[in-house]
């Protein structure tokens, strides 16, 4: 309880980080409960198609007469979801890779970083371009995946770094003195120094996956979802012509200010997250 109290206060005490909390309370708070409160706009209505902000349709309709902050709130939990499983996936994978190449060294370390290596040169947008069009991506697990596997490299080479880093420290020579088991050193004595680390790379890697979900689902390669933010600027894009100065802008800045804000509460919410998760610089 004294570390969560000592984590908020961290937190408060860092104004731009905590207006990065209070950002991304807000959008989890629009996934979660929002799509109890603002019913899905499934209805057509031609005759309402493309209007400007009012009391009964706060951000505008769609170009099919449909209410905008509905889909946008709708659309807020597969976003978030999508990149929550992205991030996740991806940092399995290169928290599992990074760990077992610092740890095992040797040959394992040297074909391991190989792989990493090819992958770091090839840049990751169009291997998920070509991917989303071989894999037929119908719900959040397949995309996530997706998204994760091309994605991991940079920071499983970081992980490694990390790990051969600590394995020089006086604690873990004394870890391996007494007998400890690999797995107990890994959890329960490498782990807890980088978590930090972890965290912030976790935050930073859901704000690039929404970045990239969204661009795939732009070019029209996932049609996923919808709602999801980025199949509502699809179809702004190719079926309103709101990028020519119609009145289908409204339509269109929606989802991109909606992006824009998520990833300014990342960027401030990380920039607090180190000093609150590590003791040390707590201490200083």
């Amino acid at each position: 309880m004294s570390t969560i109290k000592s984590f908020f206060r961290v937190i408060n005490r860092n104004k731009q980080a905590f207006a990065g909390l209070i950002i991304l309370l807000i959008f989890l708070f629009m996934a979660l409960v929002g799509p109890y409160i603002i019913p899905p706009a499934t209805q057509t209505n031609y005759a309402e198609r493309l209007q400007l902000p009012s009391s009964k349709h706060l951000l505008g309709t769609d170009y099919a007469g449909r209410d905008t902050l509905s889909q946008f709130v709708h659309g807020s939990r597969n976003v978030l979801v999508v990149a929550f499983l992205a991030g996740l996936f991806t940092l399995l994978i290169a928290f599992v890779i990074g760990t077992v190449s610092g740890v095992v060294g040797g040959t394992v370390d040297a074909i391991l970083m190989f792989i990493t290596n090819i992958i770091l040169t090839v840049p990751s947008f169009p291997i998920m371009m070509v991917l989303s069009m071989v894999i037929k991506i119908s719900d959040p697990v397949t995309f996530g995946l997706v998204l994760s596997i091309w994605s991991w490299a940079g920071l499983a080479r970081a992980i490694r770094s990390q790990i051969l880093s600590l394995r020089q420290r006086d604690f873990i020579e004394a870890s391996r003195v007494l007998g400890l088991s690999l797995p107990h050193i890994i959890f329960a004595e490498m782990l807890p120094n980088i978590t930090s680390y972890i965290a912030i790379n976790f935050i930073m890697i859901m704000r690039g996956a929404i970045t990239a979900s969204v661009g795939l689902m732009v070019l029209g390669l996932v049609p996923f979802s919808s709602t999801h933010w980025g199949m509502m600027l699809q179809m702004a894009i190719s079926n309103t012509g709101a990028l020519y100065g119609s009145s289908a802008i409204i339509y269109f800045l929606v989802p991109v200010l909606g992006i824009v804000l998520f990833q300014i509460g990342c960027l401030f919410f990380a920039n607090g997250l180190d000093e609150a998760l590590n003791p040390r610089l707590r201490t200083q």
